[in-house]
């Protein structure tokens, strides 16, 4: 059974975005849902065997993508008013939808749900954002790890536990970049299922990994934070139940450097300070960008000028590599030479070519990216790949004074529900193209 909506095609991937720059964003700029957290718990809700409401999910194409997978499976699922509501079926269909499924990063984490469930899986390789490399070996180990047996042909992983679901086990999930927000997730499901006690050691701790163990622990896990790792007390009967998704901190932080860079002041509307990660605010504040929380949303005013800083993107509560493309745009009009340092992945920098159209002083070494303000950016016609470098594109043509175009709407569309109507808030020009139609 294959049901799919009509936005899980690639929608937008020839739409362009036309941007003229060089206007100071002021105004109200309403947070959407976490995309991230919400994508963990699409899963989550299907490891479960009773229903399940996720309010506060955000009106985004990954989102319909996943209920499309959700359906296939023979679970019930829909997004309306931004609630999503699962209902799983008794008997799931063993497979994570081969073609929507490399469309999303998630893939192994939904396939782990399904394992945990039917007790075998055929999925395709993850998809999303391919800016870099990206393993999977902590989650087919914590898989391996939990009774099952994995064949693995390039293409198609298949994983097979047998008639008693999974066992309890203890796994690893770290890497040399750190702990594997995925593969905690995916052992976290697993755990969730085998009845008796599991360890996962070195396990994230981003907010993806809190929610969905808040969420399991609701619907009947034991989960404890313990100094030797997460331990998980399975079950094997999990109620689902309703959990609400926080602001988006990725989002946010776009805004913010969009305002900073743009001079502009706005109003972060849905999310608080305590929202945000420590090594984010403190990161701003030491390029001059101040935030006021206000209790349900956070102030950002003008700065008076940015200053150049050296940064490491790292685990939560440190500075997320998902800000690291906009704020490589947003230091692009700092007055001195800055230096971020790249230590989630091998590297992420598809974003500075495309920086570079527009004028941007830029230059790489390895994991480390130099950045030399100010810059006078000037328009430029440029593709992003994936989400964020697309966004760190949208930063420089909102900076640079004349008119840019940003083609592929495709991954913005998969990150951000609001992107035209939160632009036209904030009193920039943006106009959306299309091939039918490519001077409205």
């Amino acid at each position: 059974m294959t049901t799919t909506h009509p936005t899980t095609t690639t929608t937008g991937a020839t739409d362009s975005l036309r941007i003229t720059g060089g206007t100071p964003l002021t105004g109200t700029a309403t947070i959407q849902g976490s995309k991230n957290i919400a994508l963990h718990l699409y899963a989550a809700a299907l490891a479960c065997d009773g229903p399940t409401v996720l309010r506060n999910t955000p009106a985004i194409v990954d989102t319909d993508v996943c209920a499309a997978i959700l359906r296939h499976t023979g679970a019930e699922a829909d997004h309306t008013d931004h609630e999503f509501h699962v209902t799983p079926t008794d008997r799931p269909i063993p497979e994570t939808h081969p073609t929507l499924g490399g469309r999303v990063r998630i893939t192994t984490i939904l396939g782990a749900a399904v394992l945990a469930r039917a007790g075998h899986v055929s999925m395709p390789r993850p998809g999303g954002d391919a800016f870099c490399l990206r393993l999977i070996d902590r989650h087919l180990a914590a898989m391996t790890e939990a009774g099952a047996t994995i064949i693995d042909d390039g293409h198609t992983i298949r994983a097979h536990l047998g008639p008693h679901g999974p066992r309890p086990f203890r796994v690893d999930v770290n890497t040399p970049y750190g702990p594997s927000m995925g593969a905690t997730v995916t052992a976290l499901l697993l755990a969730a299922r085998a009845p008796g006690s599991s360890l996962i050691t070195h396990p994230s701790i981003e907010p993806e990994v809190v929610n969905t163990a808040t969420f399991l622990a609701a619907a009947g896990a034991g989960i404890h934070w313990a100094d030797d790792g997460l331990h998980v007390t399975g079950t094997d009967h999990l109620t689902g139940g309703a959990h609400t998704i926080p602001g988006d901190r990725i989002e946010a932080a776009t805004w913010a450097m969009a305002c900073a860079a743009t001079s502009g002041h706005v109003l972060l509307d849905g999310i608080t300070l305590a929202d945000l990660p420590t090594g984010l605010t403190t990161l701003l504040t030491d390029a001059g960008v101040t935030l006021a929380d206000l209790h349900h949303a956070v102030a950002v005013p003008a700065p008076d000028r940015l200053f150049p800083i050296a940064a490491s993107t790292g685990p939560h509560p440190g500075l997320p590599t998902d800000t690291q493309p906009q704020l490589t745009a947003m230091l692009t009009q700092s007055r001195g030479t800055s230096t971020i340092t790249e230590t989630i992945y091998p590297r992420r920098d598809t974003h500075v070519a495309g920086l570079r159209a527009f004028g941007a002083d830029i230059a790489t070494d390895g994991p480390q990216i130099r950045v030399r303000g100010p810059a006078r950016l000037h328009p430029a016609d440029v593709h992003g790949e994936d989400i964020r470098a697309a966004t760190a594109y949208l930063i420089a043509a909102l900076t640079a004074n004349g008119t840019s175009t940003i083609r592929g709407m495709y991954h913005l569309r998969r990150g951000y529900q609001r992107l035209l109507p939160t632009l036209a808030a904030l009193g920039a020009h943006a106009i959306l193209t299309t091939p039918e139609n490519p001077h409205p």
